[in-house]
Parts: structure tokens; sequence; C-alpha cells
């Protein structure tokens, strides 16, 4: 397979000056220092979001090959959490403040 090698100047757009006045601007807002962490939380991030990307990938072509997934069965050793709150009809109308009357 060649891999295609794309040029550094392309036609039209981002060339060199327009690189450092953004980079001259990130140093003045972030700071010197504060760069390099930034750029390390946002490679962990991508990373992160790779690792779920291929997780999903992985789930889906597990489901296409024959092995549903129910859905209370987990793929991993994990457990399902729900986080949601629980919360019943008469909590909801006297949290939105119009309870109604039943006669």
């Amino acid at each position: 397979m060649v891999a295609e090698i794309t040029p550094l100047f392309i036609p039209g757009g981002m060339g060199p000056p327009e690189l450092a006045i953004i980079l001259v601007i990130a140093v003045l807002l972030f700071g010197a220092n504060k760069i390099p962490k930034l750029a390390r939380s946002t490679g962990e991030a991508m990373g992160e979001f790779q690792k779920g990307r291929e997780k999903v990938e992985s789930e889906l072509e597990e489901m296409r090959e024959g092995g549903t997934v129910s859905e209370g069965e987990t793929t991993d050793d994990e457990e399902f959490v729900d986080t949601e709150p629980v919360t019943t009809e008469d909590e909801t109308t006297t949290e939105s403040g119009t309870e109604t009357e039943t006669n």
C-alpha cells in the first residue's frame, strides 16, 4: 500500500506565517509553561477517544458476526451503573411546582 505524502504548503491553505501567528496567540493566551501540559492532556484525551472508538467498533463487529449482546449483558467485566436519579410521578409534579388536585 502506497502512503500519500501531503505537501507542507497547500495552495489556499494555511502556510508558515499563519501557523506562526497561531503559535504566538497560543503562547499569549496560555503562557509558555502551560502549552506542554495542554498538549499532553489533549493527547491523552485523543488516546481515550481512540480506545473508546475501537471498543465500539469491536462490539459492532461481534454483533455482525452473530454474537449479539443483549441489553443487560456486558462484554467486559465492567458492570453497568445507572446514574439516572429515580423519581416518582409525585416528586416530578412537586418539583415543577404544578401540583394537580384530584376530586
